[in-house]
């Protein structure tokens, strides 16, 4: 999946820096995408791979945040966490991440478990993808705003990006209620 590749080079783009200058360690030492992708982005998989990780490099340190690029992940990832304790007594849950907005996340993070999570709005992604669509059938020009980003490697593929919010427990109904996304029913 070509979305995984510039989700992990985002990242790793802010992370980097921050690696080599010592202000946060990866206690694995597994970076590389062959080592941090999810096949599939099975989120049994992930809390399997998350439960590795734990017994085999945090049984005497804390886990300060797991950075997940999608809510069915970070879902796996917490039930990992929570199943050493995390989120109870002394055991602060760590900062997880997550992207979607999918209602276990965001009833998650709620429940104070997952921090984040990244919205998307389909609905929007929709309209685009139509007005792009309706422009090409009636031998028109579809409508873009980013020459740069998407490169599949054999050409800059011409874009719509949409903008994704950023979903917390401080703005979720806001964003997502008040949005017309979800309905207070389907979150509480």
């Amino acid at each position: 999946d070509n979305n995984a590749f510039f989700f992990y080079d985002g990242a790793m783009s802010v992370l980097q820096p921050l690696i080599d200058s010592g202000d946060i360690a990866i206690v694995s030492g597994q970076m590389g995408m062959d080592k941090v992708g999810t096949l599939r982005w099975d989120g049994a998989v992930a809390q399997a791979r998350m439960d590795n990780l734990l017994s085999a490099n945090y049984t005497d340190k804390p886990v300060h945040g797991v950075l997940s690029p999608y809510d069915g992940l970070s879902i796996g990832i917490l039930s990992s966490l929570k199943g050493v304790g995390y989120g109870s007594g002394d055991m602060k849950m760590p900062i997880v991440t997550g992207q979607d907005a999918e209602v276990p996340s965001v009833k998650s993070m709620l429940a104070g478990e997952q921090y984040s999570t990244i919205f998307k709005d389909t609905r929007s992604l929709a309209g685009v993808t139509v007005g792009m669509v309706d422009a090409m059938l009636k031998g028109g020009e579809p409508e873009i705003n980013d020459t740069t980003t998407y490169d599949n490697g054999v050409k800059v593929v011409p874009s719509y990006l949409l903008e994704p919010l950023a979903v917390t427990a401080a703005n979720w109904e806001e964003l997502l209620i008040g949005s017309g996304y979800y309905t207070m029913d389907q979150i509480k």
